[in-house]
């Protein structure tokens, strides 16, 4: 596997693996600045790396040449861990694009209630875009990520997420905590889901 640093050299060397990277998982390297300034309970170093199209930021935490794990801060006021690495994100984001509303819809951090979310939103993205596993492949290869089932993925996203407290919560200047990733919806509440 890459180190993280290898990994976003190969990104930012290669513009159409960036617009791949992009196009499957909305990770746009151009748009770290969270546009707020934040901090992590613990004091650990925080840089941005990425953000996604809603106005979510990627972090790494910690110090550079150090285990740095990715925290995802949305632009709504949720924010937590989605990796232990750079490469365990990606591994993530790549092999379930929808991850996010996986965390949005798991009845407040329950994985049973995730996989249901997980199968109704990989029928959406399969009709929505049938190239998607083809293109995961090629992102799999070129980043040298190891694409896994989705039960895999969604209790690595659990695990990652459950561990943002209490060194990864993320503040703002006035000591207000970001919410948990976890959202409290459950999938009947989507009526496409039904």
């Amino acid at each position: 596997m890459m180190r993280d640093d290898e990994i976003l050299d190969s990104i930012r060397r290669d513009p159409g693996l960036a617009e791949l990277l992009w196009q499957v998982c909305e990770f746009d390297l151009s748009r770290g600045d969270h546009g707020e300034p934040v901090r992590l309970s613990s004091g650990l170093a925080l840089e941005g790396i990425a953000g996604d199209f809603t106005g979510g930021t990627f972090f790494q935490c910690g110090d550079r040449g150090t285990a740095r794990p990715v925290l995802y801060a949305s632009s709504e006021g949720q924010a937590g861990l989605v990796g232990q690495s750079l490469a365990a994100a990606l591994e993530i984001m790549v092999g379930l694009p929808s991850w996010w509303d996986c965390l949005k819809f798991s009845g407040a951090g329950d994985l049973a209630v995730m996989l249901v979310t997980a199968d109704h939103l990989g029928r959406d993205e399969l009709g929505d875009q049938p190239e998607i596993g083809a293109q995961r492949a090629r992102l799999a290869t070129a980043l040298n990520l190891k694409l896994e089932s989705v039960p895999v993925l969604l209790a690595r996203l659990h695990a990652a997420a459950s561990a943002t407290e209490p060194d990864f919560v993320l503040t703002v200047e006035t000591g207000e905590e970001y919410e948990s990733l976890f959202g409290p919806w459950l999938p009947s509440r989507n009526p496409a889901w039904q």
